[in-house]
Formats: structure tokens, sequence, C-alpha cells
């Protein structure tokens, strides 16, 4: 996100698709507005919907106007989490909804989803220019990834590019290398193991404050060769 943001090569939208999420957190910004919240707000006070109109068309015009944040070098949408038991399904539903109309005001879109399988198997998006999968150092690791690969293709989801990132490397990417000519992915780039991000974590602050350019370094090579894909 830094990276691409930095380039200012055009709009940019950042959708933190995960429920527990962190996305802002990771970015430095406090907004505390997310599509579960304006749910569970539209639903505590049905009066407010404008008569002849249903609640999903208002939930999805309040989300155009009111649930992005705008920020100095991208905007923001955030999922959230439902209070209590309950399923995800009509949140997903009308993410996918939101997602499809909002995207087309930006040159960028970059989502962040849950790890797993949840929002590929529910098809939250159907189509998707670049699919990078994020993995550690390790074959269980490689054919996760690849394995949520093969489920997009099953579900016919259109994948411009697939990408395999090896995140936190503590030797040669060559011992992969078998698994990620297997996996059908192509290996955009590599991320050091860097003691400084496990310390930002745990000081809670932004990912923009990291100091180790050859974690910097690797990101930009890894943005250059998605761009170039």
């Amino acid at each position: 996100m830094e990276s691409l943001a930095a380039k200012k090569s055009g709009s940019l939208l950042a959708i933190d698709a995960d429920p527990n999420s962190n996305l802002p957190e990771l970015l430095g910004l406090k907004s505390s507005k997310t599509v579960v919240g304006m749910i569970d707000e539209i639903s505590k006070n049905m009066g407010s919907i404008p008569q002849g109109m249903t609640k999903d068309r208002y939930i999805e015009m309040k989300m155009q106007q009111d649930g992005v944040a705008e920020e100095d070098r991208f905007d923001l949408l955030a999922m959230g989490r439902p209070e209590g038991p309950g399923c995800y399904c009509y949140v997903n539903n009308l993410l996918r909804g939101i997602v499809a109309k909002i995207t087309k005001n930006y040159d960028f879109v970059v989502i962040d989803n849950a790890a797993g399988m949840e929002h590929i198997s529910r098809r939250t998006e159907r189509v998707v220019d670049k699919l990078v999968l994020v993995s550690d150092f390790s074959v269980f690791g490689v054919r996760s990834a690849s394995n949520i690969y093969q489920l997009a293709k099953d579900l016919n989801i259109k994948i411009g590019g697939a990408y395999l990132i090896l995140n936190k490397l503590t030797g040669p990417a060559d011992s992969l290398a078998g698994e990620i000519r297997d996996s059908g992915l192509s290996l955009a780039g590599t991320i050091p193991y860097e003691n400084d991000l496990g310390c930002l974590s745990l000081a809670n602050r932004p990912i923009f404050e990291l100091k180790s350019e050859q974690v910097k370094s690797a990101v930009d090579d890894i943005l250059k060769n998605l761009m170039r894909g």
C-alpha cells in the first residue's frame, strides 16, 4: 500500500475485507466506519429508511455516501465484525455489490482478505486483475496458497494473473522452487524476516514507520513485478 500510494500512479482504494479488521491500524488510521457498523446502525433505526426504499438499497446508498474514509494518499473501506453470533453471508453479499460499484471510481483497488478460503468461496470478488497470495517460508504455506488459487479457478473467478509472495524469508527461496512451480503461481518476490516488523506490532505503530531498507527494497521490487505482469 505504501509503495503504491507513494508512486501516485492514480486514485487508490484499500478495502479491508477481513472481519478481524486491522488494516486501518496497520496503515496508521483511526477510522471507525465499517460496513457492519453502518448495517447495525440502520437496523437499529429502521425508521430512518426513506419510504419506498428497501433496506438493502438504503444501506448501499449510505455506504457509497459515508462508508469510504477519505485519506490523503488513498481511501479506505472496512468490512468490520458483526456484534455477537451470526453469519457473514449477508455482509459478504452486500460487500460484493458495493465493491462492484465503488471500485469503478478508482484506478487501483487493493483488497485485503482474511487468511483462508472464505472470501474466495463466497466470490466476494468475481474479477481479479492480480491475485496475490502471501505465504510464509514453508512447504505447507505454499501448498495452502496453491489450494486457494485452485479454488478460485474452480469457481470460475476471472483472474488476470496469479502471484505468490514469500514472507519472513530465513533461507534461500530456491529450496521451495519445486513447490512454487507446482503451485502454478508466479513468484512476485520475497520479503526477508525482519525483527523490526514485530517490534512495530508490539508498539502498535503503523507499517509506514518501518525503517528497514532491505524490506522496503523487497516490497518495491515486488510492486514492480506486479505492475509489469
